[in-house]
């Protein structure tokens, strides 16, 4: 691919965000749901100092099913922890609905993660001592909301995921997909702010990857969940609607899919990869 092909990509992927974003402002106020601005993390001391972090920027919009796409050691794991609060920035500020969660501290800090982020992890981390209602329903419980509120909200969105009728069994009696709903319930049951994933299908087979991402396109499409999601997988990264490559701890590129087929999106994507030099057995 020679240069002049490669600035007429990068030219005309920046027209198509430029046009998409205009498109959606045009079209309804949108609300905000994460704000990066200017973080910077580093690790190590002044004789040994590693820039993960350099200088970041972006925008999350409500509803919006966001991937985070680089190499290993891009720096996008970081910058999910530092959004999910497992890490802190050195500097910058991450805002989530209004709040500065750079300035939280202590209980502050929990009660925020608590009450405001969902986490779906790749291999789920379901209690197998509790049911499946009693899985859904803990993040509630720690919430110190009522029964009755408690059982309606879990029957609800059991209803909406197709687990109803599996409630009552412990999640070594149900199937992985029924496992990936269970989890996804629980993320979404005290209706975060944001869902975070982190290489959520990394450790499961094509089957079951598949399953999961599909669930994911209903929480996104249909219960209006906001996600934001890391993954080095040009497959998976292809259910989302907007991708941010890192690259050196940088926001190298960024592509929307827009009207796009999933199949045509995730082209583009791997199109982006190959300018990343990333190594495409890892990404297809």
């Amino acid at each position: 691919m020679n240069n002049n092909t490669t600035e007429r990509r990068e030219v005309a992927n920046k027209k198509a965000v430029s046009e998409e974003r205009a498109i959606r402002k045009e079209g309804e106020k949108m609300e905000k749901v994460l704000e990066v601005k200017n973080i910077e993390k580093y690790y190590g001391n002044k004789s040994n100092l590693t820039k993960a972090i350099d200088n970041i920027s972006f925008e999350v919009e409500k509803g919006e099913f966001v991937g985070i796409m680089g190499a290993s050691g891009s720096g996008k794991s970081t910058l999910l922890n530092t959004i999910s609060t497992i890490d802190r920035v050195t500097s910058g500020h991450i805002i989530i609905k209004g709040e500065d969660i750079t300035r939280l501290r202590g209980n502050k800090l929990n009660k925020f993660r608590r009450e405001e982020l969902g986490f779906i992890f790749q291999d789920f981390n379901l209690l197998d001592t509790l049911t499946a209602y009693e899985n859904i329903a803990i993040a509630l419980t720690i919430q110190k909301r009522n029964a009755k509120e408690i059982d309606k909200r879990v029957k609800e969105i059991s209803e909406k995921l197709g687990i109803k009728e599996i409630l009552e069994k412990y999640p070594y009696q149900v199937s992985g997909g029924q496992k990936q709903r269970i989890a996804s319930a629980r993320a979404i049951i005290t209706n975060p702010k944001l869902v975070l994933a982190d290489e959520p299908t990394g450790a499961l087979d094509s089957k079951s990857a598949r399953q999961l991402l599909e669930n994911f396109e209903f929480l996104n499409q249909k219960m209006n969940a906001t996600i934001l999601m890391v993954t080095h997988d040009a497959f998976t990264a292809s259910y989302a609607n907007r991708i941010l490559f890192i690259k050196d701890g940088k926001i190298f590129n960024e592509i929307i899919k827009g009207k796009d087929t999933r199949k045509q999106f995730f082209e583009k994507i791997i199109e982006v990869q190959t300018l990343l030099g990333g190594d495409l057995n890892d990404v297809i």
